[in-house]
């Protein structure tokens, strides 16, 4: 169940990454004149009362506003209180249904600065629709800081059960605001897309498409005569599902051509290949490149499905941002006869990913589109920005998280990406 933090006048939003900008507290407004069910257990277990004529379509679901912006809130998720931080677009009036995008933060982070660093909060308030930012249940140092708890890969004390977590917060979002059953969709950015992999590769059918930034998977990483590659019998999704990646060639966190952390091992166009089969695609690719930014779709798949990927040359582990626009004097020449100085037009750079933006506009506009048959078939990316500019870094990486440890399950003879250190 959600409990909607009504008492709660701010929520503490830290981050502590080196190389992240300051962030302040971040207040939150109270929800005024709406609460869920739980919403009203916890304000009974305080005290509160209530007004008997509260009826059960009041509290949930369609047919009351709600207050715009982020609002923490607690999922109940199997008898276990679990965070998440909800986001209200302005246009939100309870009487029409809207889509969700559910957004699962990388390892070493918070559902809050995952917002800040997707920004699918600001696509929410452009399209009208609701982003809820969940929690890994794994905490990684003392400021609230967090992991998630990817099945088959990671293990350590104090590790819940991260797809029952998801599946319920699916569930309970679905009762408790007015929304689009048929257009729920997810994406995670490094380890939050290992565990959006995950839970696509356990059966879970809840979301219409996925987006990945930085960490797709296809199953767990097997070794097979010599070669990673990942576990047949560890991916069985539903159905064929549309998918959008993205990958950088530099990230030398979940490297692109595969290896480093055990957890990951194989590369990028293997776990592209792998869902290429999974969702029964024919043909090959269709790619661009333009300025160091290879786009691919695959536009014949099963059931309508559709996966599309942006490789990026100059790419690293950090979230593509837009170029800033270059505020230079690009040429001057002076007139003999006036001695006069003229100066070029300040012209703007063009944005890194085309003109949509960030990956979350990108993945926005796929899931949208992802029945049609010319699916951003038409997207050029402007040049790529380089490492340190314009990006937003996840700052830690994974491989700098310690003292986690892995289950050491037999895998038949094949060696496994598990039983070691460092797996987040």
């Amino acid at each position: 169940m959600i409990k909607i933090n009504v008492f709660d006048a701010e929520f503490l939003h830290i981050d502590e990454n080196p190389c992240t900008h300051d962030e302040a507290l971040m207040d939150f407004a109270c929800v005024a004149g709406t609460f869920s069910r739980s919403a009203l257990s916890r304000m009974m277990a305080v005290g509160a009362v209530f007004l008997g004529a509260m009826t059960g379509s009041a509290l949930a679901g369609c047919g009351q506003p709600m207050q715009p912006g982020r609002h923490q809130m607690t999922i109940d998720a199997d008898g276990i209180d679990r965070t998440a931080i909800y986001f209200i677009p302005s246009s939100y009036t309870g009487k029409s249904k809207v889509p969700v995008v559910f957004d699962l933060h990388g390892s070493h982070s918070n559902p809050s600065s995952q917002l800040d660093r997707s920004s699918w909060d600001k696509v929410a308030e452009k399209n009208g629709f609701i982003v809820v930012a969940l929690q890994g249940s794994l905490t990684v140092g003392p400021n609230q800081n967090y992991a998630w708890n990817v099945p088959f890969v990671t293990a350590q004390q104090g590790g819940l059960d991260e797809i029952e977590y998801i599946e319920d917060a699916v569930e309970e979002v679905k009762e408790d605001f007015c929304v689009d059953s048929a257009r729920i969709y997810a994406s995670g950015y490094s380890g939050g897309g290992r565990m959006l992999s995950a839970f696509l590769c356990s059966g879970h059918d809840e979301f219409a498409a996925a987006g990945f930034v930085h960490s797709l998977r296809a199953g767990r990483p097997v070794e097979t005569d010599g070669k990673w590659g990942p576990e047949a019998a560890n991916c069985n999704p539903a159905r064929p599902i549309s998918i959008m990646a993205f990958a950088g060639v530099k990230d030398e966190s979940n490297p692109y051509a595969g290896g480093g952390s055990t957890y990951w091992q194989y590369g990028f166009k293997t776990a592209i290949q792998r869902w290429t089969e999974l969702d029964g695609c024919k043909g090959a690719a269709e790619a661009k490149t333009i300025d160091g930014v290879t786009f691919s779709t695959y536009g014949t798949c099963k059931n309508g499905a559709r996966i599309a990927s942006y490789v990026f040359a100059n790419g690293t582990h950090d979230w593509p941002k837009p170029a800033p626009a270059t505020e230079a004097v690009l040429a001057s020449a002076k007139e003999s006869s006036a001695a006069v100085t003229k100066v070029a037009a300040i012209v703007p750079a063009k944005p890194a990913f085309d003109a949509n933006v960030d990956p979350a506009f990108r993945m926005w506009d796929f899931f949208g589109k992802a029945d049609n048959t010319e699916v951003l078939a038409t997207a050029a990316p402007a040049k790529v920005v380089k490492s340190g500019t314009g990006v937003a870094s996840a700052c830690t990486t994974e491989d700098e998280i310690q003292g986690r440890t892995c289950s050491n399950e037999p895998m038949n003879m094949r060696r496994s990406g598990q039983g070691v250190q460092d797996a987040l």
